[in-house]
């Protein structure tokens, strides 16, 4: 049973039929003239209006991107390089690594982390503190943290970052489906994967006063040589879908993940993290005492489960979650899972039946049995 679905969740069957009508209908170069492409440009428009009109955009001010990493790599620079003699970038500590490195490469290493709170939402004062310099280009803070689930409190943000007259950069790749879409925002950052969508895609929205210039070079667009038109069909499709079920899934969402964090909470050596109020529906961490997180992984595999764990942005290592770490969490041996609409409460109910033994196991592996 798949756990895993913060960043990339399984495609419905109407996804997958509407990706297939993308494949017969928009097979052809959208930017070509003739009958084959003016159809598959006219997919491509009617995708690009449904996402605007969901996240609260407007179609000639919203984009398509290859990647979420490569949407957020080009928004930074977009808007860097509009802030001319502004070269420093303020982020929260939580940040997903693909907003921090965009960051510290358009300013040249000139980035300022701004910490977090236990429960992992920004310090407010310390983030008008760095505002206050004038010499931000921007300042970059998520909706709902992939990790720990915790949404920020952007309107708080929003009046901070309007006080000093700096753009706020909004990544809501995993947030948006699983809730309203944040309102307040210069730019942001979608991800159709997360809402079930086909990866390989990633969707940018403008607000129409945000300064921005082309950092990339002359002829390129936001997505240089195209976006794949199927995955641009389907990822609208699926956001629809997701729309149109939000308030029973949520609710749905929210009563299994506090089921994991009641009963998690209640095993020895276990530390459940993020807000339990303020926080995305459908993602749970829990951290345990003794155990290493790779070990947990596999063995968790083995019995057919599959979750995260470490860090959620290292693909290629479970390095320890730098998230975790910012919110004071032990940052080994956790366990993070990401439900979709189609998780079930047995599903759930063998997950939390199965975890103390397994931690047990590894915590005797580890030479610490015994613990109360």
């Amino acid at each position: 049973m798949f756990l895993d679905a913060s960043g990339s969740a399984p495609l419905t069957n109407r996804t997958l039929e509407a990706f297939h009508a993308g494949l017969a209908d928009g097979w052809a170069d959208p930017a070509r003239l003739h009958t084959e492409s003016r159809r598959a440009r006219q997919l491509v428009d009617a995708a690009r209006e449904a996402l605007a009109e969901a996240l609260g955009s407007r179609p000639e001010h919203t984009f398509l991107a290859h990647s979420p990493h490569a949407a957020i790599e080009r928004v930074a620079a977009g808007i860097f390089a509009a802030r001319r003699g502004r070269d420093r970038i303020v982020a929260t500590a939580i940040e997903r690594d693909a907003t921090l490195h965009a960051a510290d490469h358009v300013a040249a290493g000139n980035l300022t982390l701004v910490p977090v709170d236990r429960l992992g939402h920004v310090e407010l004062d310390a983030l008008a503190r760095e505002l206050a310099v004038p010499d931000v280009a921007f300042a970059a803070v998520q909706h709902g943290n992939h990790e720990i689930g915790t949404l920020q409190r952007l309107d708080r943000v929003a009046e901070a970052t309007a006080a000093a007259k700096v753009p706020l950069l909004v990544d809501a790749t995993a947030s948006i489906g699983h809730g309203p879409a944040p309102e307040h925002w210069d730019a942001m950052v979608a991800n159709p994967a997360d809402w079930g969508g086909p990866a390989g895609l990633g969707v940018v929205a403008m607000r129409p006063r945000t300064r921005w210039l082309p950092a990339w070079p002359e002829g390129d667009d936001w997505a240089p040589g195209g976006v794949l038109v199927p995955a641009v069909l389907a990822a609208a499709v699926a956001l629809q879908e997701r729309l149109e079920q939000l308030d029973a899934t949520t609710a749905r969402m929210r009563g299994l993940v506090d089921r994991v964090r009641s009963t998690a909470a209640g095993w020895a050596g276990v530390d459940v993290v993020g807000d339990p109020n303020e926080r995305l529906p459908h993602v749970v961490t829990f951290s345990c005492l003794y155990v290493d997180g790779e070990a947990l992984l596999s063995r968790l595999d083995r019995e057919g489960i599959a979750v995260g764990s470490g860090s959620a942005c290292t693909t290629s290592t479970l390095e320890p979650s730098r998230v975790l770490a910012s919110v004071g969490a032990l940052s080994h041996g956790n366990v993070r899972l990401g439900l979709h609409p189609g998780v079930t409460e047995e599903q759930v109910s063998r997950l939390l039946a199965l975890m103390p033994r397994v931690i047990a196991d590894l915590r005797t592996e580890a030479g610490a049995p015994g613990l109360a």
